[in-house]
């Protein structure tokens, strides 16, 4: 019994953990030339290599396209409704780390 409820809490804390876009590539959000690598940010499928601009709680993420689903994705082809927001978010990151 004891087992099943460490199972359930831990099941329940590795879903509450939010996708995050990696900053590294934050240059690429918004350049529309599929240069963005799985798991940084996107405004929609154009940024990433892979094809997918994955919906993660309306953040979008590149991803494969088997992975879509994945850790809380909503799947490709998510169109950022707040795309010059989050494009000069990630300008202000680029700034930031000088590259």
């Amino acid at each position: 019994m004891v087992r099943i409820s460490i199972a359930a809490v831990l099941a329940f804390a590795v879903s509450a953990l939010a996708i995050t876009p990696n900053n590294a590539g934050a240059k690429n959000v918004g350049a529309g030339n599929g240069a963005q690598f799985i798991t940084g940010g996107c405004v929609n499928n154009a940024d990433c290599s892979s094809g997918c601009c994955a919906n993660a709680s309306n953040v979008g993420v590149c991803s494969a396209v088997a992975a879509a689903f994945q850790n809380g994705k909503a799947g490709c082809n998510f169109v950022d409704p707040n795309a010059a927001t989050t494009i000069a978010k990630a300008k202000a990151q680029v700034k930031a780390q000088g590259f």
